[in-house]
């Protein structure tokens, strides 16, 4: 049985994730704002006021955590705004870049102390972080934001070896979640199902690789 820690896991992907490892006999903390009654029905262990735009509300929240041990441990919480040229908001950017990035590196530097020998840190990503893989262009704060969270996964896959823990970056996928109004070509369910393979699968051999939840490695 692991420990896992997952934050967003109040809907979407984090609650489909908390979902799957209950049902397979893991033992989940959960941390989100607000919980939900599909949250509630798992099971798992609940935080509430987990709140990634703000910092004394992230250190707070774990201090909640400070004797558990983690062997997984998993950064979904995210936002999705949409910036173009002609209409840049730049509070809304820094605000996605604080949540997306900043927040889950404070996550991680917070319970390093508490991973497990071997433990797994997943940070929940987007492609839309690529460089390469950027042919649309848009999206500046949330391009932006995870190409940041990208550079800190691949730092944190080096600074964490020394504890044998490795380190996923992720893409789950275009879900159908909230976050993008519904649309999306698979389930959180299905996402959830990949990204836990994923994981499963991760190894220190592996740590700091840029995967698509289907299997596929992602370009920079």
């Amino acid at each position: 049985m692991n420990k896992v820690v997952i934050t967003g896991a109040n809907r979407g992907i984090g609650l489909a994730m908390v979902q799957q490892f209950v049902t397979r006999g893991d033992s989940v903390v959960a941390l989100c704002r607000q919980s939900s009654s599909a949250l509630e029905a798992t099971g798992a262990h609940i935080v509430t006021g987990f709140d990634a735009s703000n910092e004394l509300s992230i250190r707070s929240s774990l201090a909640a955590l400070k004797d558990l041990s983690i062997d997984i441990l998993i950064n979904n919480a995210g936002i999705l705004r949409d910036e173009q040229l002609g209409a840049i908001d730049v509070q809304q950017i820094e605000s996605q870049f604080f949540i997306n990035a900043v927040a889950p590196l404070l996550v991680v530097d917070a319970l390093k102390s508490q991973l497990t020998v071997n433990a797994k840190v997943a940070l929940i990503t987007s492609r839309m972080g690529s460089i390469e893989d950027n042919t649309s262009g848009g999206r500046y704060g949330y391009r932006m934001s995870k190409a940041a969270l990208n550079a800190a996964g691949v730092s944190l896959s080096h600074d964490l070896k020394s504890q044998r823990a490795s380190v996923a970056i992720l893409h789950p996928g275009y879900v159908q979640t909230d976050m993008v109004g519904g649309r999306g070509d698979i389930s959180a369910s299905t996402a959830a199902e990949r990204l836990i393979q994923r994981i499963d699968e991760l190894t220190l051999d592996t740590s700091g690789t840029f995967w698509h939840s289907n299997g596929q490695i992602l370009p920079w």
